[in-house]
C-alpha cells in the first residue's frame, strides 16, 4: 500500500503555501483537525471543570474522551497513567522533582550523552541534593548505547536510566525493550525521552514495558504541548507538585497545577482523528479499534519516510566531504527520517544560510543535544545540519533540496 500524499497533505494547511518544512523535529506543521478542536472547545465549551452545570459537565467530558484517545496513542493501561503538560521539558523536570523526593543522598541516576538535554539536565541537577549522575556514553566508532557499557555504570544504587528512544541528531532507534529489560534486572526505572520518535512511529510503552515515556505534541502535528505516560502504581506512590490536599491516588491532577491547558488537551485528540481518517481511506472495510487504525496508519508513514530518507542518503554518501552523523542506511528499523551532517572544511550554518533563499526549511546547531555535539567535535563547525523529514514531505520535495544543496556546491 503507497501513502496518498495527496490526502496526507489536505489535512496540513500550512503545506498550501510556498515553504517547503524539513525542519519537522523542531515542529511539525498543525493538523486542520487540531486546530478545529481547540476552535470548537474555545467557542463552544470554555468554562471551568467540575461545576454541576451542562457547560462545564460537557467540557470535562471532552477532555477526558481527548485523553483517553491519548492513554490509545501510548497503549497506556489506564488514562489516569497519562499526564499532559505545556512541554516535554517541563514535565521531565516535574518527573525529577518529583521522584527524587523518594531517593537519598548517594542514589545514582544514569543519562546518555546522546539526548537533548530536556532527558538530562532536570537528572544532572539533582547532584545538588546528592544524587549521583553517571553519563553513558555512545561508542565512538558507531554512535550506538551498547548495554555492556550500561552495566559497567550500574550499581546497587542506581534508581533510574534516562534514555532517549530515537535521537533528534543521529536518527537512531534504541532498542528500548532491551534496555528496559536490562535495567529492571538491575532493580532501577527507566525514562524514555520519546520527542523524536512518536512522530514517525506509533508508541507502545506496555510492549516497552518503560516506567516513563514523555513526547511533544507540537513535534506529532498538534499543538505546542507534551504527554508524560507513567506507570500507574508509580505516579501513585509519588509526591505531587500541586497543591497539598491534592495528593496520593489523585493522578494524573497531582502532578499538573492550575490544571491543565483544556483546549489543547481536548485538541490533541484531532491526531487520533487524522490517524483514524487515513487508515481508514487506506484500508475500507471491516470495523477496526481505533488502537488498530493507528498501527495502519504508522505502518504507512514509516513505509514512505524509508524512502525518502533513502534519497536523501543516497545523495549525502556519494559526496566525499560529507560525513552523515547516525545510520548511514535508510532501514526504517534503525532510524527515523531525522538525518544531520557535517561537511569537511565547511561551517554547517553557511550551508543552511544559503539553502534559505529558496525557501526550504532546514536547520543547523546542537539542537540542544550539547553532550553529542561536544563529543564529536562540532562545536567548531556550529554543529550539524539537519534535515529532518515526516510522512508529509513529498519525494520531490526531496529532490529538491538535493538539486540546491549540489548547486551551492559547498558539500
Amino acid at each position: 500500500m503507497t501513502l496518498d500524499l495527496s490526502k496526507v497533505r489536505s489535512y496540513f494547511p500550512s503545506l498550501e503555501g510556498e515553504w517547503t518544512f524539513m525542519d519537522n523535529a523542531g515542529g511539525s506543521q498543525t493538523l486542520q483537525p487540531v486546530v478545529d478542536r481547540i476552535s470548537d472547545y474555545l467557542l463552544q465549551t470554555n468554562v471551568q471543570h467540575g461545576a454541576s452545570y451542562a457547560v462545564s459537565q460537557e467540557a470535562g467530558r471532552r477532555v477526558a474522551v481527548a485523553t483517553e484517545a491519548m492513554a490509545t496513542f501510548v497503549n497506556a493501561p489506564h488514562p489516569e497513567e497519562v499526564v499532559m503538560g505545556p512541554s516535554a521539558t517541563s514535565l521531565f523536570r516535574t518527573l525529577s522533582l518529583c521522584i527524587s523526593q523518594l531517593w537519598q543522598v548517594g542514589d545514582e541516576v544514569i543519562v546518555t550523552n546522546t539526548d537533548h538535554e530536556a532527558n538530562v539536565s532536570p537528572w544532572t541537577d539533582l547532584e545538588k541534593q546528592g544524587i549521583k549522575v553517571k553519563i553513558w556514553e555512545a561508542r565512538p566508532d558507531t554512535l550506538r548505547l551498547e548495554l555492556e557499557d550500561l552495566g559497567a555504570l550500574m550499581t546497587d544504587k542506581t534508581r533510574l536510566v534516562a534514555v532517549t528512544h530515537a535521537s533528534n541528531i543521529l536518527g537512531t532507534i534504541n532498542p528500548i525493550r532491551r534496555i528496559a529489560d536490562y535495567v529492571h534486572e538491575r532493580g532501577a526505572l527507566i525514562a524514555v525521552d520519546g520527542v523524536a520518535n512518536a512522530p514517525h512511529r506509533l508508541v507502545d510503552v506496555q510492549e516497552l514495558d518503560c516506567d516513563f515515556y514523555i513526547f511533544s505534541f507540537y513535534k506529532v502535528y498538534g499543538p505546542h504541548y507534551a504527554l508524560m505516560y507513567g506507570r500507574r502504581e508509580l505516579l501513585i506512590n509519588m509526591p505531587g507538585l500541586n497543591h497539598y490536599f491534592i495528593d496520593g491516588d489523585q493522578i494524573p491532577y497531582k502532578f499538573q497545577p492550575g490544571n491543565v491547558n483544556f483546549e489543547f488537551a481536548y485538541g490533541v485528540a484531532g491526531i487520533a482523528d487524522y490517524l483514524s481518517e487515513i487508515a481508514r481511506h487506506h484500508y475500507p472495510g471491516s470495523h477496526r479499534t481505533l488502537r488498530k487504525e493507528m498501527e495502519l496508519a504508522f505502518g504507512l508513514f514509516a513505509k514512505h519516510e524509508e524512502a525518502l530518507s533513502q534519497k536523501l542518503l543516497d545523495f549525502l554518501n556519494s559526496k566525499s566531504g560529507v560525513r552523515i552523523i547516525g545510520e548511514t542506511t535508510a532501514d526504517r528499523s534503525l532510524r527515523v527520517p531525522t538525518i544531520s551532517f557535517s561537511v569537511a572544511g565547511v561551517k554547517s550554518d553557511d550551508i543552511v544560510e544559503r539553502v534559505d533563499p529558496y525557501r526550504i526549511g532546514i536547520r543547523f546547531g546542537d539542537f540542544y543535544a550539547k553532550k553529542l555535539i561536544q563529543s564529536l567535535d562540532l562545536e567548531k563547525q556550529n554543529g550539524v545540519v539537519r534535515v529532518s523529514l515526516v510522512h508529509y514531505n513529498r519525494l520531490e520535495e526531496v529532490d529538491q533540496l538535493i538539486e540546491v544543496l549540489d548547486g551551492i556546491r559547498m558539500l
